[in-house]
């Protein structure tokens, strides 16, 4: 189990961390995918404000690197836990061909995720106390 953890941690956090920075170099080993029109439209929109670009890049990277060097790993799934529902749902809406990697980035988060659900457990107490109170 350990390697499995580790195994996703590694792919999850790589896959953030060359596309986001993808977003500000372009690499030239990794071709822009044909997209279906309205798939087309809505990353140009995206594109056009700078908020995909600045925003959304940006925390892809921070977030690919605390997950890619397990520092902040928690945190790291956290910042990319709306990053991947909004991946999901661009593929599931806008331009089904992505929809594989779309689940298999959403199964390796989950995943790891379950893996560190110990760092959650203050997160989803019913009645937490607040800090400094006993």
């Amino acid at each position: 189990m350990k390697f499995a953890v580790i195994g996703a941690r590694v792919l999850l956090g790589l896959i953030f961390t060359v596309f986001g920075l993808h977003g500000f170099f372009h690499f030239s080993f990794i071709p822009m995918p044909e997209m279906s029109e309205a798939g087309g439209t809505f990353m140009g929109v995206l594109m056009g404000t700078g908020y995909f670009m600045i925003v959304v890049k940006v925390v892809e990277v921070l977030a690919g690197l605390m997950i890619l060097t397990g520092r902040f790993l928690p945190l790291g799934l956290i910042l990319l836990a709306p990053v991947t529902v909004n991946i999901l749902l661009f593929h599931i809406f806008l331009d089904p061909a992505g929809m594989g990697m779309a689940i298999f980035i959403i199964a390796m988060q989950l995943f790891l995720a379950w893996s560190y659900r110990d760092s959650y457990s203050g997160v989803l107490q019913a009645n937490p106390t607040p800090a400094g109170q006993s």
